[in-house]
């Protein structure tokens, strides 16, 4: 005589739908997870991309001639260099150099003191209005130091992406995370 057993050994169908609901829940929850840090990555190399080219163009403005030269016998003169054209990658002569900047030219495209730049960080243009395949716009703004304005420049470059300029309705003056500020302070030397 064959005896059955009482207890099962298998899952029942109650539990099996419960297994099920709680692998969809998790799946889901992962799935926003990877959506969430899918952006945090972009976000994140968009701004080491902005940073990068704020520094490079940082470099470019303290390159400029900002001096005094000693003159045989006389006293020192100013050398300024107001005449290279800093928002074209060649450097041609007719540009703005380190003339002082509109004062809102960190919220607009001032000419001569914007640049346009591709995904790669590629220049594309620089008139008023970026070209289509820009992702990058560059601003910076070169103002004389209050204190001392003779002898001291205050240098700005902002790096932000289209996306965010577009989406700005007033002056910049909130970070979105993805852009970059980078401010420097040039004095005189050789007096």
């Amino acid at each position: 005589m064959v005896r059955w057993r009482s207890e099962s050994s298998g899952f029942t169908l109650i539990e099996v739908l419960i297994a099920l609901a709680v692998l969809v829940v998790t799946a889901l929850g992962v799935a926003q997870l990877i959506a969430v840090a899918t952006r945090a990555v972009q976000a994140s190399r968009e701004h080491t991309t902005a940073l990068v080219l704020a520094a490079a163009k940082m470099d470019e403005l303290r390159s400029l001639a900002w001096t005094y030269e000693q003159q045989s016998g006389g006293p020192a003169v100013a050398r300024s260099d107001r005449d290279t054209d800093v928002s074209h990658p060649d450097h041609p002569s007719g540009g703005s150099g380190l003339s002082a900047s509109p004062d809102d030219a960190l919220s607009i495209s001032a000419p001569g003191y914007v640049d346009y730049l591709d995904r790669a960080g590629r220049w594309v243009g620089h008139d008023s209005a970026p070209p289509p395949s820009t992702a990058f716009i560059r601003r910076w703004a070169i103002r004389p130091f209050a204190a001392d304005p003779e002898r001291t420049l205050l240098l700005q470059v902002l790096v932000t992406t289209v996306q965010d300029d577009r989406s700005r309705t007033t002056t910049w003056n909130q970070r979105s995370g993805r852009d970059a500020l980078l401010v420097s302070v040039r004095t005189r030397a050789g007096r």
